[in-house]
């Protein structure tokens, strides 16, 4: 039985830093940072919606999650102070969320999973989300990864190709809903955010190419989610903060390595 719940949670992990690596190069090109935030604290909202309407927390999570995508992209393209817009529907879906939850009843002892998450309690269903959704995204991100990366460059560019750079963000907005639906079960609602950024902040200190970097924030974290999980057992932490502490050492690593060559 132990093997088996390590099996799922290390699958889990693996599978979920196969969408936030690339994914979370595109966040850290664009500084978008905050935005994943926002995306991820609507989940909050969206497993209140789930539990009330009797719907899998998935389907309500990556509900509220788009919404929140869709909107903050739309209110962007209108000329809206992105600072300030995030930091509203960030924190207003964070709190009615967790207003909301405390209504449901069932929801309450809950709390602490959906803010940071259970990898060690993930299921068999459970695992064919997690990857459904992260090859989804992988493939959406593969199949899309010229056009983005123009976009991300240089917008002048990306319309002098004939590229829409808007559509592109869409799509990037799409992939963040995913993710955040994803990974709600392996590192919670306020750690997605963490996942996404600190591997590709790792990887840009030592990658030489924008593909190089994707690759090794996938590897970053998927090794980051194997430690962490040994940590998690080892010392009988929670599973997705050790698995950001690991991380963050490996960023700590690399800034060091960084500088050492700079020098």
């Amino acid at each position: 039985m132990l093997n088996d719940f390590l099996i799922r949670a290390s699958l889990a992990g693996v599978g979920l830093s196969l969408a936030t690596g690339s994914l979370g190069s595109f966040v850290v090109w664009r500084r978008m940072a905050y935005f994943g935030d926002a995306t991820a604290h609507a989940a909050i909202l969206g497993i209140a919606l789930a539990l009330a309407t009797d719907l899998p927390i998935g389907t309500g999570t990556l509900a509220v999650a788009l919404t929140m995508a869709v909107t903050v992209s739309t209110l962007a393209t209108r000329g809206w102070a992105m600072d300030i817009t995030l930091g509203v529907l960030a924190h207003s879906a964070l709190a009615i969320g967790l207003v909301a939850v405390s209504f449901i009843s069932e929801a309450r002892t809950d709390l602490q999973t959906y803010l940071f998450g259970d990898i060690l309690a993930v299921s068999q269903g459970d695992l064919g989300f997690i990857w459904g959704g992260a090859v989804l995204v992988l493939g959406l991100l593969v199949w899309r990864w010229q056009p983005l990366l123009t976009s991300t460059l240089n917008t002048d560019l990306a319309y002098a190709s004939g590229l829409n750079p808007n559509r592109e963000q869409l799509v990037l907005t799409l992939a963040l809903a995913t993710v955040v639906a994803v990974a709600l079960k392996v590192v919670g609602a306020l750690l997605i955010g963490a996942m996404l950024i600190i591997p590709a902040a790792a990887a840009r200190g030592v990658a030489r190419n924008p593909e190089g970097m994707a690759i090794l924030a996938t590897l970053i974290g998927a090794g980051a989610t194997l430690a962490g999980l040994q940590l998690s057992l080892w010392q009988n932490t929670p599973g997705g903060p050790s698995i950001i502490t690991v991380a963050t050492g490996f960023f700590v690593l690399s800034a060091s390595l960084g500088k050492m060559r700079r020098r």
